[in-house]
């Protein structure tokens, strides 16, 4: 299995450094990882069943418990075939879509990191390592979503998937640390494990309050679901994976496999219930005044997890089976209705469904594909839609509480209606009626193209034929996973006349009625547009737009490019914060007998110091000034020599001599000397002066009757020849005990070394300023 993850991200980097090098023609040929990691994991459809777990431990950081584990069980390997077989239909897909793009190779390789980060979050069996791919999957969606980077609109959007997820996913690594902490362990089998450890804890309700913020911010759900239909912008095929079987389902993923430890609780299931509730009805009625085809995907997409996350917080078995059951179907129907959008979009050039119609004379195999994928979306008969369905319907009817009971049921109808209705406007409207001139010389169909989304809306009706098939190979390890037990709930085709199949008709009947007597038109949308300004998305603008003022004045303040500035701001930290330690928490004393006898030569060397320090402050000749600092500094060389420092005497020496030899060479570069004529900024000058030097005056004193711990000298000087073969203790402190940070260290004049570079070297058109 870590070969299987790995891989990925070797192919990717292989990709970003020789992609440029394959022909377009060749490109189809990177579906072979996909395909062969969905044979990989087929193959271990028998153990699973047998609930035998197949587990690979690696460790990585054993000290804090942080491994590279993975585990795959019936809920992983339900994930796992998802997205490595909607992946290779996706690969093959790309090769015709993007056929003759210059980024081909940039594309697939983005496509292949994330495809390989989602496995990292379905597979892991530890809390870190699931947060290490959790944030991988947001990184390459960035690159992703912003694929197209002329587009304004494409960077923009790709920010904001990376900036809201991003921050969900900081949320969840701080409510996973705290999960571990509370178990001893970040080992998810452990904490599934630890169900009474982990809801009896003072912790419980911060911990599950973090992982639901990060899960909600992955998975769309309202008010952070406003990120999704802004990444609309990326190319349809990684709109097709992301909303079909990858990113937006790793929250929900996440809550599946946390259920068990945390789940049953007051907090988790009302909390699931309520945000699913809402999430799934205010998207499912945007979905009704959406033109743009990604548009209507885009919401009804975010209806359909809210209505996953409120089946985790009905949290009964049946609720919960009815939960893998309905990933699978959205899954497949999803990707489907997206590859078919796609198709539209790249023949036709246009998404708009105000204009779309007819295209049944010139796609009729599409055509098929589409009322095939649309019979899974309204949830008919004989589809795996109609089985999910009737198996949420029977969830919401057992909700305890007749008013809650109710409520919820009529709201998941409605949405279900809506969800509906966008199933016909997608799958049905650009097929009917006349076709328009312009479409009609559309050419026949890839089988690149064409291939997938056949393959998706077969395989929906397949297994809605033959549920067992599906059931007995996948969706009951699946939810054994879940549950933790094991439930005796076979899928049926037929389950009888009852309330549930009368509901299920209701939606069926009711969508079509709204998409035969309801027309689709602009103007709806431009009056839905008018509530932009009360809409989550624009708190997030506000608060964008406030971290950017106050970024900017933070700049303008801190960062202003005056050195007496930055010098000035950082004695003013040191004093207040050294000064209000020093006297509040230190016994001053102050005792001038320990000083020795001053001799001669040192009094000598003291006054040239106090002399030149007064020539450079009050010198108005640079070279004056530079000379009063070299003086300071070869005084100081003296004072080293004078108490047994040779070695340092001469790195002082050294240093001195180059940086006055700097200063001379860049005089004629510099502009005059300012007089300041403000008596203020001369008296606050003083005062920080005084200050500041009082202060060192104080703590050289108080260091004085202080006792000296020496143990730390002691360590270097007993072990400096016996561990490090040296005989100079300073220079085996520099090489070998603080080796690591001067290797830093070098790299930091390195790096600034090229921006000193860039920055000389970059010359600006005059067309290019502003």
């Amino acid at each position: 299995m870590f070969g299987a993850v790995i891989a990925g991200f070797l192919i990717s980097l292989g990709l970003l450094l020789f992609g440029k090098y394959i022909k377009s023609k060749y490109f189809f040929l990177l579906a072979l990882y996909p395909i062969s990691l969905f044979a990989y994991f087929s193959g271990f459809i028998t153990k699973i069943n047998q609930q035998l777990d197949i587990v690979y431990r690696s460790e990585w950081v054993p000290q804090y418990g942080i491994n590279l584990d993975f585990r795959l069980d019936g809920l992983s390997l339900m994930f796992t075939l998802l997205i490595t077989g909607i992946g290779s239909l996706i690969f093959l897909y790309t090769h015709k879509y993007l056929y003759g793009n210059k980024h081909t190779d940039k594309f697939y390789a983005y496509l292949t990191m994330f495809m390989s980060s989602m496995l990292g979050v379905v597979l892991s069996d530890n809390l870190i390592a699931l947060i290490v791919f959790w944030e991988l999957t947001s990184i390459s969606s960035f690159f992703l979503i912003g694929f197209n980077t002329e587009d304004e609109k494409s960077r923009k959007n790709a920010q904001l998937a990376l900036a809201i997820t991003g921050i969900g996913g900081f949320f969840l690594l701080t409510g996973l640390i705290l999960s571990g902490n509370i178990i001893g362990s970040y080992s998810i089998q452990e904490l599934l494990q630890s169900r009474e450890l982990l809801h009896n804890s003072p912790y419980y309700l911060p911990a599950i309050a973090l992982i639901f913020l990060g899960a909600f911010t992955k998975s769309a759900q309202f008010p952070f679901h406003f990120w999704l239909p802004n990444a609309m912008k990326a190319p349809t095929p990684v709109s097709a994976y992301l909303h079909s079987a990858t990113m937006v389902k790793a929250g929900i993923y996440l809550l599946a496999r946390l259920t068990p430890a945390f789940g049953g609780h007051i907090y988790w299931n009302t909390t699931l219930l309520i945000v699913g509730a809402v999430t799934m009805l205010y998207a499912s009625i945007n979905t009704l005044y959406k033109t743009d085809l990604k548009g209507i995907l885009a919401y009804s997409t975010i209806a359909v997890l809210g209505m996953l996350t409120m089946m985790l917080g009905i949290g009964t078995d049946l609720a919960l089976k009815g939960l893998v059951v309905f990933i699978v179907a959205h899954a497949l129907y999803k990707a489907s209705l997206f590859l078919i959008t796609g198709i539209i979009d790249h023949e036709t050039h246009t998404r708009d469904v105000t204009v779309l119609s007819g295209l049944r004379e010139v796609m009729p195999l599409l055509f098929g594909a589409g009322i095939l994928t649309l019979l899974s979306n309204i949830g008919f008969p004989y589809s795996l839609g109609f089985i999910g369905k009737e198996m949420i319907y029977e969830s919401t009817l057992g909700i305890s509480g007749p008013v809650l009971m109710w409520s919820i049921a009529a709201v998941t109808v409605i949405s279900n209606i809506f969800i509906g209705y966008s199933g016909y406007q997608v799958a049905l409207k650009p097929f009917v009626g006349p076709i328009p001139e312009k479409f009609e010389k559309i050419k026949p169909l890839s089988v690149f193209l064409l291939l997938p989304p056949v393959l998706l809306s077969v395989a929906g009706i397949f297994y809605g034929c033959f549920p067992y098939i599906a059931d007995e190979i996948l969706l009951k390890s699946a939810t054994l996973s879940v549950t933790r037990h094991f439930t005796d709930l076979p899928l049926k085709v037929w389950h009888g006349m009852n309330l549930t199949l009368v509901l299920s008709i209701l939606t069926i009947l009711a969508g079509a009625a709204l998409y035969i007597f309801r027309k689709q038109t602009h103007r709806q949308e431009e009056k839905m547009e008018l509530l932009d300004a009360v809409k989550p998305e624009q708190l997030y603008n506000y608060l964008k737009t406030g971290v950017k003022r106050l970024a900017l004045f933070y700049t303008q303040v801190m960062h202003n490019g005056y050195l007496r500035i930055y010098i000035m701001t950082i004695i003013l930290f040191i004093i207040c914060v050294v000064g209000y330690k020093l006297f509040t928490e230190v016994p001053i004393q102050i005792n001038t007998s320990s000083l020795s006898t001053f001799r001669l030569y040192e009094l000598t060397v003291f006054s040239i110091i106090i002399v030149a320090i007064m020539v450079t402050i009050f010198t108005s000749s640079r070279l004056t000034a530079i000379a009063g600092m070299t003086i300071v500094g070869y005084c100081i060389c003296l004072m080293f020599v004078f108490y047994g420092a040779p070695d340092l005497a001469m790195t002082q020496f050294t240093i001195d001599t180059l940086t006055s030899v700097l200063f001379v060479l860049v005089l004629f570069k510099l502009p005059p000397f300012m007089k300041y004529a403000r008596a203020t900024i001369v008296t606050r000058d003083l005062l920080i002066a005084v200050a500041f030097g009082t202060l060192i005056s104080i703590i050289t004193f108080q260091a004085l009757v202080s006792p000296a711990e020496k143990e730390v000298s002691r360590f270097y000087a007993d072990n400096a020849y016996l561990a490090a073969k040296g005989k100079n203790v300073v220079n085996v402190i520099l090489v070998d005990y603080r080796g690591f940070d001067t290797m830093i260290e070098s790299i930091v004049l390195t790096i600034a070394a090229l921006g000193v570079y860039s920055l000389l070297k970059l010359q600006i058109k005059s067309s290019d300023k502003e």
